[in-house]
């Protein structure tokens, strides 16, 4: 590698004045890759360093969507339908992959995608509607892929609830995927639909140190409160698996043994994990979390991450994307894969094609289409998720 191709590599430092803020997740609130202007911070000495940055207020926006259901043709995902009831993630996690999304909104993908949340108010009726029509085909929906379906605004809004009580009504099978215990509140609907072969949930864990939580995915369930998450839904008889993701070399990938064992005994019947990913502005985003949290390691993560990205931040190749390629991310298999079949979480959990749709019935109701949906169907409402 050459001298240039190497400097190009380093680790953008963020300018001095950004600062960690307690409880969120990004350190900037950089532009999306869509706005036409480009602005860049600049301290001209008139800021006092005692003075403290106006901690950023979650505003959650009503939206009335035109289409629920998502589908995709990834042959390294589980699924091909997805619902999200929500857009931008209060959780915070640096690392969401759907971070680049509210760039599409004209919005940051840093503080704005998890302080401006959208909620799909009429989500419950819109997918009473797609399951009524003349042609559709069950398939397991995945409900919370982009955005978690149970972060801190659904304690009021109730849309994956009100979603969860389509979907049972109508018996039509469901895996839910979080990293928030607000999911207990629904095991009176997962725990009949779970009897059925009809609902499975995959849990999140990525660091079982509540110091890198707070940091990494701050406004998420602790991971100890995950942990009991996880025996609370299997003790009702609800499936579990459980995601390590993402893994960052490290940060979290010391931890890869010791979160099996522990979600091994929380009662989870299988594991699978990621390695980071970086699309678009998740790179520069991490960059500068890895500064202000972890400032000593962050070239020695940078550096392992391209390792398994093929000299790159990032590589979206479907056959490498989710567990990367080279030594580093062999490494990492093997080590999930022996401390896996060591525990025996080797299970099927939640995953997607054993579920049945054989007993799927159409909604009985179908609401007719309200005149604020009405509106947004005429003015050609994006439907981004």
């Amino acid at each position: 590698m050459s001298h240039d191709e190497n400097n190009q590599e380093q680790v953008m430092l963020p300018p001095p004045s950004l600062k960690a803020q307690k409880g969120r997740g990004a350190v900037s609130n950089i532009q999306g890759r869509y706005e036409v202007n480009a602005r860049e911070a600049y301290d001209d000495g008139w800021e006092r360093e005692e003075e403290e940055a106006t901690p950023w207020k979650t505003q959650v926006t009503e939206e009335i969507c035109r289409s629920i259901l998502s589908r995709n043709a990834s042959p390294d995902l589980p699924f091909s339908v997805s619902l999200n009831p929500y857009r931008g993630c209060e959780h915070g996690c640096i690392y969401c992959f759907a971070r680049p999304t509210h760039s599409y909104l004209g919005l940051s993908p840093g503080m704005d995608f998890e302080s401006k949340i959208f909620a799909k108010i009429n989500a419950p009726e819109m997918l009473r509607r797609e399951l009524a029509k003349p042609g559709y085909e069950p398939q397991s929906i995945a409900l919370g892929v982009n955005t978690d379906a149970y972060q801190p605004c659904e304690r009021e809004l109730k849309l994956t609830r009100r979603v969860l009580e389509v979907l049972q009504e109508c018996q039509h099978p469901v895996g839910l995927i979080t990293k928030s215990s607000l999911i207990e509140r629904d095991i009176d609907i997962l725990a009949p639909m779970a009897a059925k072969q009809q609902a499975g949930v995959a849990i999140t864990l990525t660091t079982l140190d509540p110091a890198i939580a707070r940091t990494l995915e701050p406004r998420a369930t602790s991971p100890a409160r995950r942990l009991r998450t996880i025996r609370t839904l299997t003790e009702a008889g609800i499936p579990v698996a459980v995601s390590i993701a993402p893994i960052i070399p490290f940060v979290t990938e010391p931890e890869i043994e010791r979160i099996l064992e522990a979600v091994h005994e929380a009662g989870a019947l299988s594991a699978h994990y990621t390695v980071l990913r970086l699309p678009w502005e998740v790179a520069p985003l991490f960059k500068e979390w890895l500064q202000a949290h972890f400032p000593e390691r962050a070239q020695r993560v940078m550096n392992r991450v391209r390792e398994m990205r093929g000299g790159k931040d990032y590589d979206s190749d479907f056959s490498t994307r989710m567990k990367g390629e080279g030594v580093w991310a062999e490494l990492i298999r093997q080590r999930v894969k022996i401390a896996s079949e060591r525990l025996g979480l080797t299970g099927h959990g939640s995953r997607f094609h054993r579920m049945d749709c054989s007993q799927f019935t159409r909604p009985l109701a179908v609401p007719p289409l309200g005149a604020r949906a009405r509106a947004a169907a005429d003015a050609g409402q994006l439907d981004l998720f």
